[in-house]
């Protein structure tokens, strides 16, 4: 016999899930609505909703400073994104070869992920730092014509924030690559070996295509740390030397924070969003049509 139905089942979840449902709804899409209304406003150092039009997104792409942050997301996020996947699709590799101290090695590896940007940022600049860091224990180590500065080098302080993204991140992404080449049909690289195909062919021609889904997981997720990376580089360089090395969440937090430009920073901040937006939902949409057809 059946159990009988409750009288309140259908509505009671929905009553259950709505609060949190609302306040997401209010400090998630609601914050980022008046975010955009405050792009389109007077605001400088306090809130002014007195209607300015495009005039804080002109003003944003006329300065020399959102340029510069620009490019350097391009740099960082390039390296950023491209060698935390090349490195950890290697280790991923190497660990896949049934090594016996896999487990030891594969907590090593991911073990970073675990500390904060913040502790990444503060423990690398400490190593990077040319007068306590990795520069001076080699001078005391008797090598004096030893020289690694690039932390107080404009041109070249940003590489030393890409380092510190990928020694963090490049675990995280072995793991996800692990996963996926264990759930791969060994029958398959069994049959491959039998033609006569190398090792190197067979990952490069088999084990790498099936690997799509978790590429496509791994990119959007090491994205969307290269894009927040707000954190890494205020604890590393602090966007310095001068403004050598920020980045648009930087540039941000000085023009809303300590500039009193809360407009201008709200209109980088739309400016990120939509970038964002650009990137994933055609990524998305993709995805998400392909197993219909």
């Amino acid at each position: 016999m059946a159990a009988p139905a409750l009288p309140h089942a259908g509505w009671l979840p929905r009553l259950v899930v709505a609060p949190s449902f609302a306040v997401s709804l209010l400090f998630i899409y609601g914050l980022m609505a008046w975010n955009g209304w405050l792009s389109l406003s007077e605001s400088r150092l306090l809130p002014n909703y007195e209607w300015a039009g495009l005039a804080q997104y002109e003003a944003l792409w006329e300065s020399e400073r959102w340029g510069v942050a620009l490019r350097n997301l391009a740099v960082f996020g390039g390296l950023f994104v491209g060698g935390s996947m090349a490195l950890g699709l290697l280790l991923a590799i190497a660990l896949d070869q049934k090594l016996r101290a896999e487990g030891v090695l594969r907590t090593v590896f991911l073990y970073p992920m675990a500390l904060s940007f913040i502790v990444t940022g503060t423990a690398w600049k400490w190593m990077l730092n040319p007068g306590l860091g990795l520069e001076h224990l080699m001078h005391q180590w008797g090598f004096s014509g030893f020289s690694f500065d690039w932390l107080v080098q404009p041109e070249r302080a940003l590489y030393c924030v890409a380092i510190a993204g990928i020694w963090q991140s490049a675990g995280f992404v072995m793991a996800l690559f692990l996963a996926g080449l264990r759930g791969i049909d060994d029958a398959i690289l069994r049959a491959a070996q039998v033609d006569g195909a190398s090792l190197p062919r067979i990952y490069w021609r088999i084990v790498i295509p099936s690997l799509r889904p978790v590429v496509f997981s791994t990119l959007m997720v090491v994205s969307h740390l290269a894009i927040k990376s707000f954190d890494l580089v205020m604890a590393l360089t602090g966007g310095g030397p001068g403004y050598a090395t920020d980045v648009p969440a930087t540039f941000m937090y000085t023009m809303a924070f300590t500039r009193g430009q809360i407009g201008l920073g709200a209109a980088s901040a739309m400016v990120m969003l939509a970038t964002v937006a650009a990137i994933v939902v055609p990524f998305l949409y993709s995805e998400l049509r392909g197993p219909r057809r």
